[in-house]
């Protein structure tokens, strides 16, 4: 019966694991919901976390959120942009074989000619 329980309860805290994603504020550390994120965009090293009220800075590699991430609700769109499906506002087609996307928070991300396939058939379109 303990080990039935310690199974669980280790699954229990894995799955709470994925919802929250560990990123810092100003001075501070947070730990956030998933279901805040808008966008996670990389530039070289630095990783930021947008959510609809502020940006952060997150603590780890956007290939490791990625994996912490549901993927029925989460897309990678470039190698270097990670939107949430349910913040899409807007999605512009352009003749290059791309789209841009406006998300929930107003900002604008191009979905990048490696991942437009993949946003096509993930989005029906």
């Amino acid at each position: 019966m303990a080990d039935t329980e310690r199974r669980s309860q280790a699954r229990t805290g894995s799955e709470k694991k994925k919802a929250n994603v560990d990123i810092q504020g100003t001075n501070t550390r947070i730990i956030s919901s998933v279901e805040d994120i808008v966008c996670i965009e990389s530039f070289g090293h630095e990783v930021e976390v947008q959510t609809q009220e502020a940006l952060y800075q997150a603590t780890d590699r956007l290939y490791r959120i990625v994996s912490l991430l549901d993927p029925a609700k989460f897309l990678r769109i470039s190698n270097s942009v990670v939107i949430a499906r349910n913040k899409v506002k807007r999605i512009s087609p352009t003749l290059s074989s791309k789209f841009i996307l406006t998300m929930a928070n107003g900002k604008s991300v191009d979905v990048t000619r490696s991942y437009y396939y993949i946003f096509k058939e993930y989005f029906g379109i």
